[in-house]
């Protein structure tokens, strides 16, 4: 059976799901045990009962939402992409920085930890 998150992917064309499910697993390998859901209409994760990030595609970008915190850690990786308080658009015509996204998510799993 697919998760909300897995027919929330399967709106977008071909090319957008492929980028879409690679940062929906980079996301379940980096945060295992993770709790999936949609929340403000898009992929969000929490751990310790605390949001870790949200996802979402458009039509020419993928959208990554770490909250402030994450995106002020990785202020210097970010500074070329169009970006919001807590938010950062990966155009989807170039390559998508998974490595940084993993990093990302990395540091924000550490940090909802260190918030108990």
């Amino acid at each position: 059976m697919s998760s909300k998150v897995d027919q929330y992917i399967l709106k977008f064309p071909q090319e957008t799901q492929e980028i879409l499910q690679k940062v929906q697993q980079l996301i379940k390998d980096t945060a295992p045990g993770a709790i999936e859901t949609i929340a403000y209409g898009m992929p969000a994760y929490k751990t310790n009962g605390k949001p870790l990030v949200y996802f979402a595609g458009y039509k020419t970008h993928l959208g990554f939402y770490a909250t402030p915190s994450g995106h002020e850690a990785f202020a210097e990786d970010l500074a070329k992409f169009k970006q919001g308080k807590g938010s950062v658009q990966f155009p989807l015509d170039q390559n998508i920085p998974f490595d940084l996204i993993k990093r990302m998510v990395a540091f924000r799993v550490e940090e909802n930890k260190g918030q108990d």
